[in-house]
């Protein structure tokens, strides 16, 4: 326990909260445009080829977006929003695409989670 005089001498610092995704500069999601589409791999006990773009967005930065759902219609010179949201297995890749938003189509088969893929709701 810190005494009084400790206190007084050296008072206590307030936390510093770090900006997990300092590429967005605060704002909930940013276009961009994709320079690249190409698989990569999985950390170590996972297996698989993970869909993935490298992106200009519209403030000069450059990220590694990954791209959610099964297929995708992605390719150079595509217009995209890009959102926060790092996946696990994949090192340095902190951001994903937002599915049925520019040039990205959503997931038209998709019946649960629709939201995050882009879908809307099937009238029967």
């Amino acid at each position: 326990m810190v005494t009084f005089h400790q206190l007084i001498k050296k008072p206590r610092k307030p936390w510093i909260i770090k900006n997990k995704r300092k590429d967005l500069q605060g704002c909930p999601q940013r276009k961009g445009t994709c320079l690249r589409v190409f698989v990569t791999t999985p950390r170590k006990p996972n297996s698989a080829l993970r869909k993935v773009a490298r992106i200009v967005l519209t403030n000069k930065k450059f990220i590694t977006a990954y791209i959610p759902g099964i297929g995708h219609n992605l390719q150079k010179h595509s217009v995209v929003l890009v959102r926060g949201g790092r996946t696990t297995d994949l090192p340095g890749s902190k951001y994903k695409v937002v599915r049925g938003v520019y040039d990205l189509r959503g997931l038209h088969e998709r019946t649960v989670s629709r939201s995050k893929y882009g879908t809307k709701k099937s009238v029967r």
